[in-house]
């Protein structure tokens, strides 16, 4: 049973990792898909190919979510190309890791528009085509490290924190229109954001991690699955840590 048929879902940051997983997994169930990337068109290319393959329809857009201005004009395109937007993916993100002693400003500013700003560009532009249609689910990637923190991490872990409360707040203001805004908070997942970690041995992180290894992409596009679907119908500003009980 494809549990996405025909809907509209928009995922950024979709040329590699969580976020290509996340585009693949909906094309499996139905969805058309949007999906947008910031510098590698061969790779964007590709996998509007591999989406085109599996019977839906796929375009790419080169947008910088965290430009309030590109976020808009997304949207618009978005919304005349495919008709409307059902789902929302804000995955797109970047992570600049410091001690706060030798943290730059310029540092600061980059991870709070790549990580938060964007979230609060998008989620604003495709409230409209859903309050519209009086239905949509926003899924917004955190991450555990913005639910505990971690050492070298301030400016990440404030941007993902950051979402959570956004989430939480937009729930409570677009409920009544039956639309819904959850957050997936993965832990240490095998993407290239994370690849350094194994290098330094991957032993002493699997020792944090009470399942014992590395999280995979299309686990968190499982969640994400089921917070875009009918399934989750009564689930709205909630947390789902996909982290092998790193928050336990």
């Amino acid at each position: 049973m494809k549990l996405l048929e025909n809907k509209v879902a928009l995922v950024t940051g979709a040329s590699r990792g969580i976020g290509e997983a996340i585009a693949v997994k909906f094309a499996e169930h139905g969805a058309n898909l949007a999906f947008t990337y910031l510098s590698s068109e061969e790779r964007a290319k590709a996998l509007e190919e591999r989406l085109a393959g599996m019977g839906v329809k796929a375009k790419g857009y080169k947008s910088d979510a965290g430009d309030f201005k590109a976020a808009e004009q997304l949207a618009a395109d978005v919304v005349k190309e495919f008709g409307t937007i059902d789902i929302c993916v804000n995955n797109a993100g970047i992570s600049k890791d410091n001690l706060l002693l030798r943290l730059t400003p310029e540092q600061w500013d980059d991870v709070m528009q790549a990580n938060l700003k964007s979230v609060f560009n998008l989620t604003k532009q495709v409230m409209r085509p859903m309050m519209k249609a009086r239905s949509g689910s926003i899924i917004n990637l955190s991450s555990i490290v913005g639910v505990k923190g971690n050492a070298g991490q301030s400016a990440y872990a404030a941007s993902k924190a950051g979402i959570i409360g956004f989430t939480k707040s937009i729930a409570q203001e677009i409920g009544s229109r039956n639309i819904r805004c959850n957050v997936i908070a993965p832990g240490f997942i095998e993407t290239d954001m994370t690849h350094y970690l194994k290098d330094g041995g991957a032993e002493k992180w699997f020792e944090k991690i009470p399942l014992g290894r590395f999280g995979k992409p299309e686990e968190v596009a499982d969640t994400a699955l089921f917070l875009a679907c009918d399934m989750s119908k009564y689930m709205t500003g909630q947390v789902l840590s996909i982290c092998g009980g790193m928050s336990t």
